[in-house]
């Protein structure tokens, strides 16, 4: 009964305070109204598609309407130095690659460059075991978005299997989540 226990709690940490379709749909008047400062982005399949460099008026668009609202906004990925560095310096953004989520470190390096505590951070990202687990784990705010695109990498793919499991598990348990 005890592992069955310890499962549950570990599939519980996989779970985002809420579920969104991008990160245009995001209320971030409501979260500045909740208290929070700053941000903490995916890129890959949160920001931009992961075979894409282009950054479009849009996303840019999008960016500054945050910072004008005064969060804090950084870029963490788990991707490659060049491809995370090519991308924040078109948005202007500071970043972390090669981040290894859901480690905390990264975490803990994000919200000390941030100048934030947990409780006034949101995570957002595509994966469940990286973004969420990583973000929950940390104490932050967990949004989860529907990935941009299908065209993801090898790792990418397998923690997607495992996903699936997830989502049925909270479909099973009456868990609300975007609507697919």
């Amino acid at each position: 009964m005890g592992q069955i226990m310890g499962w549950v709690d570990a599939v519980k940490r996989l779970i985002p305070k809420k579920f969104v379709k991008s990160v245009y749909d995001i209320d971030f008047n409501e979260l500045q109204h909740r208290g929070f400062k700053a941000i903490i982005l995916d890129l890959d399949n949160t920001l931009i598609e992961t075979d894409k460099m282009d950054v479009t008026p849009e996303l840019m668009h999008w960016l500054k309407q945050l910072e004008s609202m005064g969060f804090r906004v950084m870029i963490v990925s788990n991707n490659t130095k060049t491809r995370v560095a090519t991308f924040a310096n078109m948005l202007q953004v500071p970043y972390i690659h090669a981040a290894k989520k859901p480690f905390y470190s990264s975490f803990q390096k994000a919200l000390h460059h941030l100048e934030a505590t947990p409780e006034e951070t949101v995570i957002v990202g595509d994966q469940l075991l990286t973004d969420v687990l990583g973000g929950n784990k940390a104490g932050l705010y967990t949004i989860l978005v529907v990935p941009i695109s299908e065209r993801e990498g090898f790792w990418t793919k397998v923690n997607r299997t495992f996903e699936k499991l997830v989502f049925v598990w909270m479909d099973l348990r009456g868990i609300k989540r975007w609507e697919e």
